[in-house]
């Protein structure tokens, strides 16, 4: 089976054809299938989100097609920045600068729980829908450490490993990652689609 996951970021399409090839499925992106279209996310929620972009993009590639969509939660801000986070200190999107706004709004704040959320569509019709979500916990420290990842990985440190999604290596984050425990929750139902 062949899936389209409406992205153009070669290590999540990765992290896609890693969990879900072991079903015997590939994961293809939009430079694949020589899509070009932008869907802009107005949700107000990941799976709002999610949804809009699967939808739009199946309607154009007439293949089964796979969207996420994820953000920081922190308990301490009401769950901000959430469906927020990539243009959390505005746009053009940037990550010091996001990272910056909200070290400084918890700036004497001892709460510093916080989760990543992903929640994934995968839409095989108008009608049949799958929808699976995973998180990971952690905090927000005050210093940015590492420099393998994006957003706001340099600041969110997982007790679990001693450090943050930054300074971990691919395989440690795919382990316990808020978008591979989401990827693993599909593969579940996929596997259990593929067998009835």
């Amino acid at each position: 089976m062949k899936l389209l996951v409406a992205t153009n970021n070669k290590g999540k399409l990765k992290e896609f054809n890693e969990i879900l090839g072991e079903l015997g499925i590939e994961c293809v992106s939009l430079k694949d299938m020589g899509i070009t279209v932008d869907v802009e996310e107005t949700g107000t929620t990941f799976l709002e989100n999610a949804l809009l972009k699967a939808k739009e993009i199946y309607k154009i590639a007439k293949i089964p097609t796979i969207s996420d969509d994820s953000g920081l939660m922190v308990d301490a801000l009401s769950g901000e920045p959430g469906v927020y986070s990539a243009r959390y200190a505005g746009e053009p999107s940037d990550d010091n600068k996001n990272m910056d706004k909200l070290l400084s709004k918890l700036q004497g704040v001892t709460n510093r729980t916080a989760r990543f959320k992903s929640v994934i569509a995968a839409v095989f019709s108008e009608e049949d829908i799958l929808v699976s979500e995973g998180e990971c916990e952690g905090v927000i420290i005050d210093e940015k450490r590492g420099d393998n990842g994006f957003g706001y990985d340099p600041i969110f440190y997982v007790e679990a490993l001693s450090k943050t999604f930054a300074e971990m290596i691919d395989g440690e984050k795919n382990s316990l990652s808020h978008r591979g425990n989401a990827i693993r929750a599909l593969k579940e139902q996929l596997a259990l689609r593929m067998e009835s």
